[in-house]
């Protein structure tokens, strides 16, 4: 009887650490699905589209803190070509990059389009 109990125990102990252990990782990974909104996010979204001259924003998240840029504005052209416009806390763009992949989609390599310092 003492055995079984100290099995239960155990595996109630070792399922306690793996949720826990799961949840740290998911909250320093930092992943989530929510989208800045807000002044803020309009803001940078005006700022993304002045300096690309026009467009549609197809995405804007906040800046993984891999850059110097409060927000990642992925902007539509016209042409149909995307890019990613890169927006510190005071609403300036700091940097810009061609971006070959689509909104939610992992990061690809992109070519500098110019317009600013790059942050890699």
């Amino acid at each position: 009887m003492k055995r079984n109990r100290r099995i239960v125990a155990t595996a109630a102990g070792i399922t306690a650490l793996a949720a826990g252990g799961a949840g740290i990782a998911y909250g320093v990974a930092g992943e989530s699905d929510e989208r800045p909104t807000g002044p803020g996010a309009e803001r940078a979204k005006r700022a993304a589209l002045e300096a690309v001259g026009g467009g549609s924003v197809s995405e804007i998240e906040r800046q993984d803190g891999d850059g110097a840029g409060a927000f990642e504005v992925e902007v539509r052209r016209a042409d149909g070509s995307q890019v990613e416009v890169h927006v510190d806390r005071n609403y300036n763009v700091v940097g810009q990059s061609g971006d070959d992949d689509g909104p939610g989609e992992t990061e690809g390599s992109g070519e500098d389009e110019g317009g600013g310092a790059e942050d890699d």
